[in-house]
C-alpha cells in the first residue's frame, strides 16, 4: 500500500494505474473507520482493479460551532486497516494542499444543497460537493463509493457528476448498522452510554414508518406526527429534522408513493446523527 500526500503524486499513480488499462475504485472518507466505510471497499475490491481510498477531515463543510478540531483522527489506525483490506493507494493531503493559499473557487449544486442537512448547516454541501470535485479532478476514478446514510450527499454529488460531465459513475452501498439497529458512523464515538442508547431513537422512528407504510398509511404528515410521538418519548434527543422526500431532487413529498426516501437528523447530547431509509425501492 502507497501513503500519497500531495496532489502531484496521487495523480500520476492513479493516472498510471489507468493507462495500463486498470478501473479505479475512489472510496472517499474522512477517517476514523468503521465497518461502513469497510463495507464501501469491500464494494470497491469487487468492481474495481486498484482501490484508492481518501482520508481528509475537509474543513469546508464544517460550520464555525461543528466539530472540526474535535473529529476522530487516526490516520495510522486507518493505514493499517486500509492495507489489510488490500487498498493500493490511500491519499491523506494537508489542508493547504487541497485548498492552496487565495484558493476562491466552489462547486455548488443550486437548490439540493439547501435541502435536508443543508438547511440545518448552511454552506455543508458546498464544502463536500467542492471537495469531492476536488478528489475526481485528481484521482480520476472509474467508480466512487458512497454509503447510503448519507443519502442527500450522493443525491447532490450523482446531480453534479451529470451536470458537469464527470466520467466517474457514483455506487451507493447499504447501511451498516450495530446489531440494535443503530447506524454506524465516526461520531458514535461521542456518545456516552445513555446518550448512545437514547440515540436508538432514530432507528426506531425509521422502524416506525416501515410499518406504516406496510399498514397502507400513505399521507406524509401523519407519518411525520407519528414519528415525533417516537422523539417526545426520547427527551434527551432533539429532532434537527424528520422529512420524506424525492430521492433525487430532495424536495418534500406530501405522499408516500413511488421510490421515497425518509430522512432523519437529530442530537444525542451534543452529538449530530443521521439516519434514513428508502421506502418502494
Amino acid at each position: 500500500m502507497k501513503l500519497v500526500q500531495t496532489v502531484s503524486e496521487m495523480r500520476a499513480l492513479c493516472r498510471s494505474a489507468k493507462l495500463s488499462g486498470k478501473r479505479l475504485g475512489l472510496v472517499p472518507t474522512m477517517g476514523a473507520l468503521h465497518a461502513g466505510h469497510l463495507s464501501l471497499v469491500h464494494a470497491a475490491r469487487s468492481r474495481s482493479d486498484v482501490v484508492a481510498a481518501s482520508i481528509f477531515v475537509n474543513p469546508t463543510q464544517f460550520g464555525p460551532n461543528e466539530d472540526f478540531a474535535r473529529y476522530p483522527r487516526n490516520l495510522e489506525d486507518d493505514c493499517t486497516i486500509l492495507e489489510r483490506e488490500g487498498v493500493e493507494f490511500v491519499f491523506a493531503p494537508s489542508v493547504d494542499e487541497m485548498y492552496p493559499k487565495g484558493a476562491v473557487t466552489w462547486v455548488t449544486v443550486e437548490g439540493l444543497s439547501d435541502r435536508l442537512c443543508g438547511k440545518s448547516r448552511p454552506g455543508h454541501f458546498r464544502g463536500v460537493t467542492t471537495v469531492v470535485a476536488k478528489l475526481f479532478h485528481i484521482v480520476e476514478p472509474d467508480f466512487a463509493f458512497f454509503g447510503q446514510k448519507d443519502a442527500a450527499q450522493h443525491a447532490i454529488i450523482r446531480h453534479m457528476v451529470r451536470d458537469l460531465h464527470m466520467p466517474v459513475s457514483v455506487e451507493v452501498c447499504p447501511i451498516v448498522r450495530e446489531a440494535d439497529g443503530l447506524a454506524l458512523s465516526s461520531r458514535n464515538a461521542y456518545l456516552g452510554a445513555e446518550e448512545r442508547k437514547s440515540a436508538l431513537v432514530l432507528h426506531r422512528s425509521l422502524m416506525r414508518v416501515q410499518q406504516l407504510y406496510q399498514s397502507g398509511d400513505r399521507d406524509s404528515a401523519k407519518v411525520i406526527a407519528a414519528v415525533k410521538n417516537e422523539f417526545a418519548a426520547e427527551p434527551t434527543v432533539r429532532l434537527d429534522y424528520f422529512e420524506i422526500v424525492n430521492p433525487d431532487t430532495l424536495e418534500p413529498q406530501s405522499r408516500v408513493e413511488g421510490r421515497t426516501l425518509v430522512a432523519v437528523a437529530a442530537f444525542a447530547g451534543k452529538t449530530r446523527l443521521i439516519d434514513n431509509v428508502v421506502l418502494g425501492a
